[in-house]
Order: C-alpha cells, then sequence, then structure tokens
C-alpha cells in the first residue's frame, strides 16, 4: 500500500450529502487521518469565503477553492491565480448574448450580473451563498472562479470558442444544468501538484476523492484517485478506484481500501 501523507476531499457529493450534512463515518474517517498526521484538504470549486464553516466542522484549515484558482496550507497561501480580465469579459459577453446567468467569485464576495431569476434564486439557496453582490467593473481583476447559471440543457456548447477553458456540469442535484468555468491550465490539478511541490510531498503519497468532472484533474495529479458510487459516470475512467457513494461512507470506505483505517 502507498505511504499516504496527504488527502485531498471534495465537498459537494464527497463529504457533504443531498441534505447537506456530513457523515457520521466521514467525520471519523478525517479525525483518523488528522490523528495519524496525514494532511487534509478540502478541494472544492466553492469559494473560500463560503465554506470556512465546513472546514470547522472537521477541524480542517487547508483549501483547495475556486476549482483550483486558489490555495491555502493552514492560513499560508500556497497558490493564488485569478482569471484573466479578457476572459472575465469574453464570459460576460456570452453569457448576455445567451441570457445567461453567471456567477463570479472573488476572495469575498460572489457576484451576480443579476438575483431576480428563479435558477439565480435557487442556486444561492442550494449552496446557502451569503456574501452577494451585483457585478461591477471594479472588481474584473479579482475574480478567481465562476459559474454559468441557466436551465438550458447543453449550454456549454455557447462557450466553445472561448480558448483555454472547458465548461463542467454541477454534479448537484437541480442544478445539473449549471456549469462551473474551468480553465485548462488552472484546475483542481494544477493546485494540487503546486501544494504538492510547496510541502515536499510526492504524487504517490497524495489521495483525492471526489464526484464531478471538475474533479476529473485532481483524481488524475494524485497516485490514489477514487471516484465516489454516485459520480459522473465519465469520471470513472481517471480514477484509480471507486468507492461507494456519499451516503454509503464513500470516503471512509476508500480510506479502508487503501489501509488507512482498519
Amino acid at each position: 500500500m502507498p505511504d499516504i501523507k496527504i488527502v485531498f476531499l471534495d465537498i459537494d457529493g464527497t463529504i457533504l450529502r443531498p441534505d447537506d450534512t456530513i457523515e457520521e463515518s466521514t467525520k471519523e474517517a478525517v479525525t483518523h487521518l488528522q490523528q495519524n498526521r496525514i494532511e487534509v484538504f478540502l478541494a472544492t470549486g466553492r469559494p473560500l469565503h463560503e465554506i470556512t464553516d465546513i472546514g470547522d466542522e472537521l477541524s480542517i484549515s487547508s483549501y483547495i477553492a475556486y476549482n483550483g484558482a486558489f490555495a491555502i496550507h493552514r492560513g499560508v497561501t500556497l497558490f493564488n491565480e485569478p482569471l484573466p480580465a479578457s476572459l472575465v469579459d469574453n464570459l460576460l459577453h456570452t453569457t448576455k448574448e445567451n441570457n445567461y446567468d453567471i456567477v463570479l467569485y472573488t476572495q469575498n464576495k460572489n457576484i451576480f450580473t443579476s438575483m431576480d431569476s428563479n435558477i439565480v434564486k435557487e442556486f444561492i439557496e442550494t449552496f446557502h451563498l451569503r456574501k452577494n453582490a451585483l457585478y461591477d467593473d471594479t472588481k474584473k481583476d479579482e475574480i478567481l472562479g465562476s459559474t454559468i447559471i441557466t436551465t438550458e440543457e447543453h449550454s456549454e456548447k455557447w462557450f466553445e470558442h472561448i480558448d483555454g477553458i472547458h465548461l463542467s456540469s454541477v454534479n448537484v442535484d437541480g442544478m445539473r444544468t449549471c456549469h462551473d468555468v474551468i480553465r485548462d491550465e488552472v484546475n483542481k490539478g494544477v493546485a494540487v501538484k503546486a501544494v504538492l511541490a510547496s510541502l515536499h510531498i510526492s504524487t504517490e503519497q497524495a489521495a483525492a476523492f471526489g464526484d464531478g468532472m471538475n474533479d476529473k484533474e485532481m483524481l488524475s495529479a494524485v497516485g490514489s484517485g477514487f471516484a465516489m458510487g454516485n459520480a459522473n459516470p465519465d469520471l470513472f475512467s481517471y480514477a484509480k478506484y471507486k468507492t461507494t457513494d456519499v451516503e454509503n461512507s464513500g470516503v471512509y470506505n476508500g480510506l479502508k481500501q487503501l489501509g488507512l483505517i482498519e
């Protein structure tokens, strides 16, 4: 079995169940890792300012957020790559052209082009977003991540002309027609590699768990990548292992496969 020194955990659909609770087995698994001095990161598409309460519940203070644009280890920033202003302009133009909504995430705000539509209101409620504001150009250079918000199927086709990005469906019930914007050169996998380099941990000593297509780069960047049982079926080819689903001790059972839990 590999000598695991670090574990990266996605949030939605990996540690967080559909009812927004965390299984006791997952809490037990994280505690066991920490007691054995194994680093634990939460790695998510969500903005950092909206997930620290989840980290507090698990006594985790290290994060990869905004789908890999930002990484922090116990208060020390390891990686910080905002979106180019030209990309922000292109995303805003394309969403406006197609009558979609978009949320742009900064270090401390969720900036929406509009908060009037039902789907935006549902998005805010689903992800319990609290620090919300309307977009203005003064924030253009501070954007770390973004999500296209729409009820339209296959909306990703309208963004194919934008170089250097791809769209990943949000793997949460009711939000699957919304898409995270993933940069080819800045994603969870790139952030994982930056963290490993900073902490002097090898790829073989790293494990990761995820369920959405925004996790594919992360699972490919570690020696032991786990797709949750409830994962998008397309994710399985990027994972070395498959575990049970988020409501059936997926993280716990995966760590058990690695011999980290008896």
